[in-house]
């Protein structure tokens, strides 16, 4: 406890300062809203590009600010703001994401991605020529989309803990997640295509969820209080298998993700090993609206 550790005497060993200085400075921010604000006032969109580190937090949230304010939240779905970004951001990528804005990562994020979520659409993968195997690695940290509404996400790769927590209305697929996935979740479409933690859909009253179980455990990791799984083979699950494919393919489409390609193109085989994850107090039939939603 007493051993200086080797530290040179005179570097301090205790706080010398009341606070650090901020890092996030929101220079990037304000960057990002003055290269695309005569787009936005105009209703025309357009692509922009823009390097992150992970000390630019809340990436989006004062474009989206702009959007909503001129255009409400849907005012600028036909003509899209499209930002693609390189880097690795910092927390709530995407907060409070407007309809109208379309962020496209090509690298990692930290934890909160899509927090309160509102429309547009969010996609992260891996860096180009990136050595590792994606579906088995984090991309996305902790509690994303906590609250969203609205709005799409595409993640290549796994997702830490509280993945669509509180989740009301947001569409997204990951790779794998951690434990307490879909947890609170009231409404929206979450599909998993791998392992889950355990505790899955605790408190789940709305929505659905599709996963795939390859080894044979889900069934010990959701959490078995409010909802119920079933497979999703058989005529009279075909609404939902239309769903599945559809998903999947859009998730293909926006990543290039091999492994979606992969069980895209051999669903058959694939298909009895997802799940069909929904709360007890939802007949098949009421989960038809989600779909169609969502569609």
């Amino acid at each position: 406890i007493l051993s200086d550790g080797g530290l040179a005497q005179e570097v301090p060993s205790f706080c010398v300062a009341e606070r650090n200085e901020p890092y996030d400075k929101g220079e990037l921010a304000e960057r990002i809203v003055s290269e695309t604000l005569a787009a936005v006032e105009a209703k025309s969109g357009g692509e922009f590009h823009f390097d992150v580190r992970n000390t630019d937090r809340s990436v989006g949230a004062r474009l989206s600010g702009e959007i909503a304010q001129r255009h409400g939240n849907t005012g600028m779905v036909d003509n899209p703001i499209k930002l693609n970004l390189t880097g690795t951001v910092g927390q709530s990528f995407g907060v409070w994401n407007a309809g109208g804005l379309e962020m496209y990562l090509e690298g990692d994020a930290n934890d909160y991605v899509g927090k309160g979520m509102a429309g547009g659409k969010l996609v992260i993968k891996p860096p180009t020529n990136s050595a590792f195997e994606a579906r088995t690695t984090a991309i996305v940290g902790n509690t994303c989309l906590y609250g969203a509404t609205n709005g799409r996400v595409f993640a290549v790769g796994t997702a830490g803990e509280r993945f669509a927590v509180r989740n009301s209305g947001a569409y997204a697929v990951v790779e794998g997640a951690g434990d307490h996935c879909c947890e609170y979740m009231t409404g929206g479409a979450v599909m998993v295509l791998g392992r889950t933690g355990v505790n899955f859909g605790a408190g789940m009253t709305g929505g659905l969820a599709f996963v795939l179980d390859e080894d044979d455990h889900f069934v010990d990791r959701y959490n078995h209080e409010l909802i119920d799984i079933q497979r999703v083979t058989g005529e009279s699950m075909e609404a939902y298998q239309v769903f599945l494919k559809d998903m999947l393919a859009e998730h293909v489409r926006e990543t290039g993700s091999e492994w979606g390609s992969e069980l895209l193109d051999n669903l058959e085989r694939y298909l009895a090993k997802f799940w069909l994850v929904k709360p007890k107090a939802s007949s098949l039939e009421e989960l038809l609206g989600t779909l169609r939603q969502a569609a």
